[in-house]
């Protein structure tokens, strides 16, 4: 064997050692193959199919019978037939009111749940979330007289995931209670460094067209993705926007609690919430 033979050979030996059996497969039954070397075929693969369904190596905060490891205010909030339902009507308004779940705390996880509103109120889903900070904007006097003075545990700064079938909003990153408030809209790839400056990066699809995938009045499909400083939401298997945050002492990027939002006048159901805790 000459010498450019014999470094080809010995190039491709160390190629196929450092493949994976996955990536890799040895083809030993070619025809007047006699005295040739192995030789290997790649493979690609798919990932498995989307299966909103699989909860393995997740577990519930929500046993589908009451509102155990929960806190809100029960003028508003309740657990019936299966789901959790948040309810503000015009004799009995919330403003902005917020479900805490009390017995997690997490940074790095992957969580599904299951939305619907019934009219044209709006919700989210807080993550990451901190109780007890000053409100910023300010509440209604209407509101106020409703339910008393702002209690601040019932209240959630944070990232959410946004959900308002009736406007632009669902899908879209919004920093609740911070002076960020919407990062990355529906449809963006946003870069950021906390409250300093954020950059569109790219575009995911046309926010108008990606609104005609939520539906409105029925159960949508909601996965939130969070892993450092990114943030990943997708509704109904499509992908609504991404955010990176650079800034380890942003907001966005400590751990914290998960909550649901009601907000405006509005019927909200929320059932198989699960999350897989990575931290």
């Amino acid at each position: 064997m000459n010498g450019f033979l014999k470094f080809i050979w010995t190039s491709c030996a160390l190629l196929f050692l450092a493949l994976s059996p996955a990536e890799a497969q040895v083809v030993t039954n070619v025809p007047g193959a006699t005295n040739r070397p192995a030789r290997f075929v790649m493979h690609f693969t798919e990932p498995d199919p989307l299966d909103f369904s699989n909860h393995d190596g997740y577990v519930p905060l929500f046993d589908g019978q009451d509102l155990k490891g929960w806190d809100g205010n029960p003028k508003f909030w309740r657990a019936e037939d299966g789901a959790i339902v948040g309810e503000s009507t015009p004799q009995n308004p919330c403003g902005n009111t917020y479900l805490v779940y009390r017995d997690m705390k997490a940074k790095d996880f992957t969580l599904k749940f299951e939305m619907k509103i019934v009219g044209n109120g709006g919700s989210g889903f807080q993550y990451r979330s901190q109780t007890g900070i000053p409100w910023l904007a300010p509440i209604s006097a209407r509101v106020i007289s409703n339910t008393g003075p702002v209690n601040l545990n019932w209240m959630m700064t944070g990232p959410q995931a946004d959900f308002w079938p009736s406007k632009i909003y669902t899908g879209q990153f919004y920093s609740e209670n911070t002076p960020m408030r919407i990062i990355a809209w529906r449809g963006q790839v946003v870069e950021g460094f906390g409250e300093k400056n954020k950059q569109l990066m790219g575009n995911i699809g046309d926010r108008a067209a990606l609104g005609d995938l939520v539906k409105t009045n029925d159960w949508n499909q909601y996965t939130v993705i969070a892993r450092g400083g990114t943030f990943i939401h997708i509704v109904n298997g499509q992908v609504m926007a991404v955010l990176v945050d650079d800034d380890p002492n942003s907001s966005n990027n400590q751990p914290g609690l998960f909550g649901i939002e009601l907000e405006s006048i509005t019927q909200l159901y929320v059932r198989n919430i699960w999350v897989k805790k990575l931290d």
